[in-house]
């Protein structure tokens, strides 16, 4: 496969640049000899200037070329013009070196207007400075500042686009790609570019299906692995009961039996997580009152907390007991056991945990705040990911998959969770869901 052939992203703006530097040089060039033809074309069309010409002539001949170099001064001075008379060289119908030289020092180089007389003589006319009706010299330095930077200008938005609005594309895409759009890739017109942005897109491109591959194969081993241990547990279990009623160990018994019950929780919080994390968009969703669902898990919770010793306290305010939001009451109601289990794992005996219920902006927000150590600050955002456990700062409890199945929970019904410490110790949950208003 032959290689593509590269622009250098360098080059593309070296190249841009100059050539806006010299398509100003150019153009200011040619605009300001056009206007500069046209305004010599002017002169030559003033009316009178072949009778003040001859008029000139007759007296050089008569009084001398004082006289008549005084007279075409003072014309000069009333049509805004030098006027000169000179004799053609040699039958040459260019202007003497000297009236060239003259008439282009100092100022902005004119083409002067040539009027030819019969008697072998041209009259040569250009511009005063500042003279009414002709061009000043400095409009022809503004025309080329504004050509300079009109075009200077588009060559640089020109630029700034080719660069930035690839990278702005692939901004999106990442971050898209982030919030869970994993089928989303750089768009191909950019990945197909000859340049440093092309190769970027394209390498971006392959990075995102390798990551995707990877994690999809880690969620099919989790969900394979989770489906395999199943049947083998709940064997075990059975084995177990039948050798506890068969006279063995008791305190054996019952410490095999607490770890199969262990394995069988974690592997059932695995399967819940993939099943959310792959299907929480197609769950059936109906309308569910939160307080009612907090109330259960409170219910279930009650022993577990007294053999922890601690307290669980529940504020709501009146508008939250009526509201109802749109989704699978059992998979909010493990949400929120979830975040409450994980609150008193960390929560020192004779403490206490407290649930706030409170709407606002269409929103039902359910806090659930503890008393533990809380958790360092670069940590907080990485409580909700699969099977991460802040061991130094929250005790290393569980497998770290109650909080990421509360996200997943909170995300498919299309709320928000989120983990802050609070100012007087301890970490708080903050779980938000959109107010269910139906008929």
């Amino acid at each position: 496969m032959l290689k593509r052939f590269m622009f250098p992203l360098f080059w593309r703006i070296f190249l841009s640049i100059w050539l806006a530097m010299a398509v100003t040089v150019v153009a200011s060039h040619l605009a300001s000899r056009y206007l500069l033809d046209r305004e010599r074309q002017a002169i030559e069309r003033q009316v009178g200037l072949q009778e003040l010409a001859r008029e000139a002539l007759v007296i050089r001949e008569q009084r001398g070329r004082g006289d008549a170099w005084r007279f075409l001064r003072s014309e000069g001075e009333r049509l805004d013009l030098h006027l000169m008379l000179i004799e053609k060289e040699q039958g040459q119908h260019r202007l003497p070196r000297a009236i060239r030289e003259r008439i282009q020092s100092g100022w902005y180089p004119h083409r002067p207007a040539v009027l030819d007389l019969q008697e072998g003589y041209q009259l040569v006319a250009w511009p005063r400075m500042g003279g009414d009706g002709w061009l000043d010299p400095r409009m022809f330095r503004f025309v080329e500042m504004g050509l300079a930077f009109l075009l200077i200008s588009l060559a640089c938005w020109w630029i700034a686009r080719m660069v930035s609005r690839p990278l702005r594309h692939m901004e999106g895409t990442a971050r898209a790609i982030a919030g869970g759009d994993t089928g989303l890739r750089v768009a191909g017109r950019i990945a197909r570019r000859r340049d440093e942005v092309g190769q970027l897109a394209t390498a971006f491109n392959g990075m995102t299906d390798r990551l995707c591959q990877l994690l999809d194969r880690q969620n099919q081993l989790l969900r394979d692995i989770s489906h395999d241990l199943r049947t083998p547990l709940a064997r075990q279990r059975v084995a177990i009961e039948l050798a506890s009623d068969s006279g063995a160990d008791e305190a054996l018994m019952t410490s095999i039996l607490r770890q199969n019950e262990r394995l069988e929780t974690m592997t059932g919080q695995i399967l819940t997580l993939y099943r959310v994390s792959e299907n929480g968009g197609d769950m059936a969703r109906e309308p569910v009152k939160p307080m009612v669902l907090v109330n259960h898990v409170l219910q279930d919770a009650a022993d577990y907390a007294e053999h922890q010793r601690v307290d669980c306290k529940l504020v709501a305010s009146e508008e939250s007991k009526a509201v109802s939001v749109l989704g699978d009451g059992g998979l909010l109601q493990r949400a929120f056991d979830n975040v409450l289990q994980n609150a008193l794992d960390h929560t020192p005996p004779g403490k206490s945990v407290k649930l706030s219920l409170s709407t606002g902006n269409e929103r039902i927000r359910l806090i659930v705040a503890d008393e533990g150590p809380g958790a360092p600050e670069d940590l907080l955002q990485h409580l909700f990911e699969p099977f991460f456990r802040a061991d130094k700062s929250r005790g290393g409890k569980g497998w770290g998959l109650g909080l990421a199945i509360a996200r997943d929970i909170i995300q498919a019904h299309d709320g928000h969770i989120s983990a802050r410490n609070r100012d007087e110790g301890g970490l708080e949950v903050i779980l938000e869901l959109p107010v269910f208003v139906g008929g």
